[in-house]
C-alpha cells in the first residue's frame, strides 16, 4: 500500500496535506490534540478577535499569501494599519519610541537614529562610525547574534534595540542565536558593502524596498487559514487521533505506531517538534534523532486582556511596546491590537495582547499570569483598571532556537537523510520560524513526496 502519514496537523502539517491533495496524493494525517492548528488558535471574545498564537505573518515572505490565494481566501487578507505604526522600548522606566526606518539595528534613515532618545550620544557616534567599516577579509566562522550586532553597533544598540524585537520573534537569547541562520541578509550586506547602514542605505538607493503593509492576517484571524485548510483536503486525508509513538523501518518504508496499532507507510512526514521527532525515530537512525534532539526550544505564553477604552488611563498611539532583557520583569512585548490591524476591536473596547517568555511562569495558574501581567502594566502604563476579561494560552518549547552552528547541523541533518529516503521534517525548526516558511517546508515535502510515488 502506497500511503503518506503526516505526522502533526499544525500550519506545516496541514499544508503538506493540502500541496498532497492538489497533486493528486492522499494522505494520513496525525494529531494528538483535539483540534487542528498548532500554536494557531482563534477566538472571538466579547467581540474582540483573539490571536492565543501568531497573530500575522510577515508580507515580504509570499508562501503564506500563495496559499491564501489558492484556498480562495485572498478577499479576506488585512494588513497592518503602517500610518499608525510605532513602537515603543522601555528605557529606564519610560516608552521611548523606536527611531523611524530601522532594519532591526540598521538605519535606512540617519536623522532618526541621531534624534532619538533611546540611545546615548556615544552609541550613536558608534552607529555614524559603522558607514566606515570595510568588508572582511575573510568569511568568518558562525557567531552569535548578539556578538555580530555588537560589533558592528555597540552593545546598547543590542541590548536596547536588537534583543527586545528578536525576543518577540525567537523567544531566545541572542548571545545564543546563530547571525549565519537569523540574519543572513545582514551577513550578506557585510561580505558587499562592510557596513550594514551603507549596504541598506544603498538597497534604498535601488528601490528594493518594502512596499505595502509589514504584517498581513486575515480578517477573522488566522484560524481561519486553518478552517480552510481542513475543509480543502477533507476528500483526501484520512485524519486519526492520538499521539505517534515510534517509528520503524518496514522494508523500503516505514511503519508508525499510534495507540498500540502499526500504521505502514511509504512516506513520512514528520510536522512535529524537533525534539518529538527525535524521540519517534531513536529506532530508526540515532544520528538523526541525535541532531533533531540537539535543536533548543523556548517556551512562550500569550495574555491577552479586553478593556474599555474608558477604563484605559492614556490613549494608545502605535502598535505597543517591548521590554528590553535589561529592564524585564514578566512582560516581554505588548501589543495595541485594535491598533495593529483592523476588524479586530469593537469601538469601546481595546485589547493588549502581552508576551511572556520566562518558562518558570508555565506552571502558574490563569489568575497568577494575569496578576503579573498587570502589575507590569501599572508599572509601564500606569493601568490599574481590572480587564473586562483574560485569554491566557501557554505554549511549552514551541518555539525552535537557531543557535549558533545551525546551519551545520543542517547541513548534518539533510546528509544523513540522504540515506533514509522517504522521512521529510518540516516546521519552524529548520529554515524559518514564521507562517510562510512552515508553508513553504509543507510545500517542499508535499512536492517530494509527489515526484517520488510517480
Amino acid at each position: 500500500m502506497r500511503r503518506v502519514a503526516i505526522i502533526g496537523g499544525g500550519i506545516s502539517g496541514l499544508s503538506a496535506a493540502y500541496y498532497l491533495s492538489r497533486l493528486g496524493a492522499a494522505s494520513t494525517l496525525i494529531e494528538r490534540q483535539r483540534r487542528l492548528g498548532g500554536v494557531i488558535q482563534t477566538e472571538r471574545v466579547r467581540g474582540c478577535l483573539v490571536e492565543n498564537g501568531p497573530d500575522s505573518f510577515l508580507a515580504q515572505k509570499p508562501w503564506a499569501l500563495e496559499l491564501i490565494r489558492q484556498l480562495g481566501l485572498e478577499s479576506e487578507v488585512i494588513g497592518s494599519n503602517d500610518h499608525l505604526r510605532v513602537t515603543y522600548v522601555l528605557r529606564r522606566g519610560r516608552l521611548v519610541a523606536l527611531p523611524d526606518g530601522l532594519m532591526l539595528v540598521a538605519p535606512t534613515r540617519i536623522a532618526p537614529v541621531l534624534t532619538s532618545g533611546l540611545l546615548s550620544w556615544r552609541s550613536k557616534l558608534r552607529l555614524t562610525l559603522e558607514l566606515l567599516r570595510k568588508p572582511p577579509a575573510s568569511q568568518p566562522p558562525d557567531q552569535s547574534v548578539a556578538d555580530f550586532l555588537a560589533e558592528h553597533y555597540g552593545q546598547e544598540a543590542v541590548d536596547y534595540i536588537a534583543e527586545p524585537l528578536l525576543a518577540g520573534v525567537y523567544g531566545g537569547d541572542v548571545k545564543r542565536l546563530s547571525a549565519a541562520s537569523v540574519l543572513p541578509q545582514f551577513l550578506a550586506l557585510e561580505r558587499t558593502y562592510g557596513s550594514l547602514t551603507r549596504g541598506m542605505l544603498a538597497l534604498r538607493r535601488k528601490g528594493l524596498r518594502r512596499s505595502g503593509p509589514l504584517f498581513q492576517t486575515l480578517r477573522d484571524g488566522l484560524g481561519r487559514l486553518v478552517e480552510a485548510l481542513a475543509a480543502a483536503t477533507r476528500a483526501t486525508v484520512e485524519l486519526l487521533g492520538g499521539e505517534a509513538e515510534a517509528i520503524e523501518r518496514r522494508g523500503e518504508g516505514y511503519a508508525v505506531r499510534l495507540q498500540g496499532q502499526w500504521l505502514e507507510a511509504n512516506q513520512v512526514v514528520l510536522a512535529c517538534p524537533a525534539w518529538e521527532a527525535a524521540r519517534l525515530l531513536e529506532g530508526v537512525d540515532r544520528e538523526v534523532s541525535e541532531l533533531l534532539a540537539s535543536v533548543p526550544y523556548t517556551s512562550s505564553i500569550t495574555v491577552s486582556l479586553g478593556y474599555r477604552v474608558e477604563a484605559l488611563n492614556r490613549p494608545l498611539k502605535g502598535f505597543g511596546f517591548l521590554v528590553p532583557q535589561r529592564e524585564r520583569r514578566a512582560l516581554a512585548a505588548c501589543t495595541w491590537v485594535g491598533n495593529k490591524f483592523p476588524h479586530r476591536v469593537p469601538a469601546g473596547m481595546a485589547l493588549l495582547r502581552c508576551f511572556l517568555l520566562n518558562e518558570a511562569l508555565l506552571e502558574q495558574d490563569d489568575a497568577s499570569l494575569v496578576a503579573l501581567v498587570r502589575e507590569d502594566l501599572t508599572r509601564i502604563m500606569g493601568l490599574k483598571a481590572a480587564p473586562e476579561f483574560a485569554r491566557v494560552a501557554r505554549w511549552p518549547r514551541s518555539m525552535a532556537q537557531y543557535t549558533v552552528g545551525h546551519r551545520e547541523r543542517l547541513d548534518r541533518l539533510r546528509a544523513r537523510l540522504r540515506n533514509l529516503p522517504g522521512l521529510h521534517p518540516v516546521g519552524n525548526a529548520y529554515e524559518g520560524v514564521g507562517v510562510p516558511d512552515c508553508v513553504r517546508l509543507g510545500r517542499e515535502a508535499a512536492q517530494a513526496i509527489a515526484a517520488a510515488l510517480e
